[in-house]
């Protein structure tokens, strides 16, 4: 899947409706959308128009009183919603109540700020084990590879990254000695 988000969508040239088209062309899997409405009114007037425009669409709302109305409004209509801006595991308990389909906890952001942002996600976890909540955690933020081996220690169900850190998770220095060593062979 991918994820996006305001910031990343302004950075595209052309219209961001069209190029979430693209997205879910080319991924086929869940592509979540972010609203930019802040109250609950236009984030499920938003939310109900990115929906529209494909399938694998996932509406994204920010965790805030009003993110909380309009993701339990918009999984009532039975969409995906990936609710957004996590930072405490009251707050992703709050959201899988109303039926987030996933939520984002912010583990860098945590992290810059002098939290271990790993714990909120084994946090997410126990509760979610704990009720029985379906909602996958979609660990956010992630700025290097030890945070994805973290995440999936911890039970997270998805992490997003950016695409330098994915091809960091390939590559491994001994790998390359043992090939160039084979191929010599």
């Amino acid at each position: 899947g991918v994820t996006t988000n305001p910031s990343l969508m302004a950075k595209e040239a052309g219209d961001p409706r069209q190029i979430l088209k693209q997205i879910c062309k080319i991924v086929g899997g869940p592509v979540s959308a972010e609203v930019v409405a802040t109250d609950a009114e236009g984030m499920i007037r938003e939310g109900r128009e990115l929906a529209a425009i494909d399938k694998h669409i996932v509406i994204k709302v920010p965790f805030t009183k009003d993110g909380v109305q309009a993701c339990k409004v918009l999984a009532a209509d039975g969409h995906r919603v990936n609710v957004t801006l996590i930072f405490s595991p009251t707050q992703a308990w709050l959201a899988a109540k109303v039926g987030a389909a996933y939520v984002s906890p912010f583990v860098g952001r945590l992290d810059a700020v002098g939290h271990t942002g790993m714990d909120l996600v084994r946090q997410i976890r126990t509760i979610y084990d704990n009720y029985g909540y379906p909602t996958q955690i979609l660990t956010a933020a992630v700025r290097h590879p030890e945070h994805v081996l973290q995440a999936a220690l911890a039970g997270s169900d998805v992490c997003t990254m950016f695409f330098d850190t994915l091809k960091l998770l390939y590559d491994h220095p001994l790998t390359d000695v043992g090939l160039d060593i084979f191929l010599k062979d």
